[in-house]
């Protein structure tokens, strides 16, 4: 977030309750942080938010677009493939029980551990050297 940044879920000051940032907000907040957002419509400056888990890290407003831009480019920069296995793991296993995050997890990793890039990262490991993914 940028220094100065404001956040809230205002829909409840206008007599609408936000149901469907609630369903967000809920998932990525504890409950009560977010439930206390939710009904009260306040706002909460960059640093609340950050403490709370709503940002990752709070940037002077004129590098906040130089921040996304590294975030965006460290992301780039590794392999897709990796990248959309682990984004779909983490998803899918928010909502399971632990026993079957951690089965769907070792799915997970030893199909990613067969994948071109995978094999590559590994090799330039004990080649030290850095990978080079296709």
């Amino acid at each position: 977030a940028a220094e100065g940044a404001r956040f809230a879920v205002s829909g409840v000051n206008l007599g609408l309750f936000c149901s469907t940032p609630s369903v967000a907000l809920s998932r990525n907040l504890g409950r009560k942080q977010a439930f206390e957002m939710l009904v009260t419509g306040d706002f909460i400056d960059a640093q609340a938010a950050l403490d709370k888990g709503l940002v990752n890290a709070i940037v002077p407003a004129e590098g906040l677009d130089a921040e996304v831009g590294r975030l965006a480019a460290s992301i780039c920069a590794k392999p897709a493939a990796a990248i959309a296995a682990g984004k779909g793991l983490f998803y899918r296993q928010l909502e399971m029980g632990i026993e079957a995050a951690y089965q769907l997890a070792g799915q997970t990793m030893a199909c990613n551990m067969m994948d071109e890039s995978a094999l590559e990262g590994v090799q330039a490991f004990i080649e030290k050297r850095a990978p080079s993914w296709k």
